[in-house]
């Protein structure tokens, strides 16, 4: 018998944690971090729902830490089987843990220093050494090769199409095809290929992020353009929170393309993030996993001034010069841009610019939804500046292109389980697949096991 218990991205998008078990063996898919809000983020705090030293690998569907940043916490506490990945998926890991660990830490520390915190001390959920750590435990897999992982199971990668790396799970249990989604990206992106058609799926786990909408397929840089011309004629500065890892190059690209052309002016550009630096160059590296020439790419990757260090980074702050700043995080739930944010966001001439979904309980989903003061480092902040999303940016499949990517497997699926949605977005595409492949469609519910048919 195949169990499949979900202990994560259920009725959320974030904290992916599929726990499947099959002949003695127990795999868990992804392993990521719960973000947004609070009582969701209580759960990365949570004793372990299961036995780590039951546990004989954990398999990776892509870099981003809603899906690998939990890593650190399950080797710390015993775990010392494989992580298996694509390649791309683990050079990015490479600095995305490290830099979590050190964010964690800086956090801890923030708030012993300011006293914004209910715990005495405030402690780390894991430190930057954790992450260091469980790194020699990452194993790459090439896409496309079936890999023995015992008598009664094998996987294969197929490319999502989301960032670099990014692996749809084809697993053989027996004879069982069982398939995780991940995260899917879709055909319109200027930097990453359409995910890969699936043959057969007995059994698939599918992503519901936009579940229950269409993506705006208007130009991108139409969009940019107007964002950027508005927010310079009234000599403001651009703040991009934006994901290290694929927003980032993306944005980076489309950047390039509007100033070589002479749409927009040659406004200065920072990227003030040493992980997205580091994300970049892996990109540049990683050719096979996007579709940009090495020309384009290198020059997406040189627009930019890299900002490296604090010092440089708060000295963009003391400069009134007009400019675009791009910083993590993509959600404001940390990193450099919440500085920027202080000194920018109560400006009326400034404009924050957000490139994609926003999770519930984050500072990108309260200001999107026109909040008037968010919260940070313990304080409320006025945000006057103009706060503008452009989902176009999304790399997530919307519901119709979900449904077509599901319609399009050869051998559609007796059992579908939707997760890694908000509610409502994950029972749209539940009865949307439900009415149009009469298959077993549900909702997992949280730790609840499921059998396999």
């Amino acid at each position: 018998m195949s169990q499949l218990t979900f202990y994560g991205a259920v009725d959320t998008v974030t904290g992916s944690r599929f726990l499947l078990r099959h002949a003695g063996q127990s795999s868990l898919i992804d392993c990521g971090l719960f973000q947004g809000y609070k009582n969701l983020r209580l759960r990365n705090w949570s004793s372990l729902p299961f036995k780590v030293e039951d546990l004989d690998r954990i398999v990776l569907t892509h870099a981003h830490l809603d899906h690998s940043g939990f890593i650190p916490v399950v080797c710390r506490e015993g775990f010392e089987g494989p992580v298996l990945c694509t390649d791309a998926t683990r050079d990015l890991c490479r600095y995305l843990l490290p830099d979590s660990g050190f964010i964690h830490e800086r956090d801890a520390a923030l708030a012993n220093q300011y006293g914004y915190t209910r715990h005495h001390p405030a402690r780390p959920l894991y430190t930057r050494a954790d992450a260091e750590q469980c790194l020699d435990q990452f194993q790459a897999q090439p896409f496309g090769q079936w890999m023995e992982l015992s008598a009664n199971m094998k996987l294969r990668f197929h490319r999502a199409g989301h960032i670099p790396g990014a692996a749809i799970i084809e697993l053989d249990l027996d004879g069982l095809r069982v398939v995780f989604s991940g995260d899917l990206g879709h055909e319109d992106s200027a930097t990453m290929p359409p995910p890969q058609t699936i043959e057969r799926a007995d059994v698939l786990v599918i992503e519901s992020t936009y579940g229950n909408r269409v993506r705006d397929r208007s130009d991108p840089e139409d969009a940019l353009a107007e964002v950027i011309g508005t927010t310079l004629a009234r000599g403001g500065t651009l703040i991009v929170p934006a994901f290290a890892v694929g927003r980032t190059q993306l944005l980076l690209h489309h950047l390039r393309r509007l100033i070589d052309q002479g749409r927009i002016p040659r406004v200065p550009v920072f990227l003030d993030s040493p992980l997205a630096i580091n994300a970049t160059e892996v990109f540049a590296n990683h050719p096979d996993d996007h579709r940009l020439s090495r020309e384009q790419a290198e020059a997406a990757c040189s627009l930019p001034r890299y900002v490296r260090d604090a010092k440089e980074s708060k000295r963009l702050d003391d400069d009134p010069m007009p400019k675009i700043i791009i910083a993590g995080s993509g959600m404001a739930t940390g990193g450099r841009v919440l500085h920027h944010l202080k000194v920018y966001g109560p400006d009326a001439r400034n404009t924050i610019l957000f490139t994609g979904y926003q999770a519930g309980g984050t500072r990108g989903a309260d200001l999107v939804n026109g909040t008037k003061e968010v919260k940070i480092h313990g304080q409320y902040w006025p945000m006057r500046a103009e706060v503008r999303n452009l989902d176009m940016l999304s790399s997530h499949a919307d519901g119709d292109e979900l449904l077509k990517w599901v319609s399009a497997i050869d051998q559609p699926p007796r059992q579908v389980f939707i997760v890694h949605g908000e509610v409502d977005a994950a029972d749209h595409l539940r009865r949307h697949i439900q009415d149009k492949l009469h298959c077993s469609c549900f909702q997992p519910e949280y730790a609840q096991p499921y059998d396999l048919s």
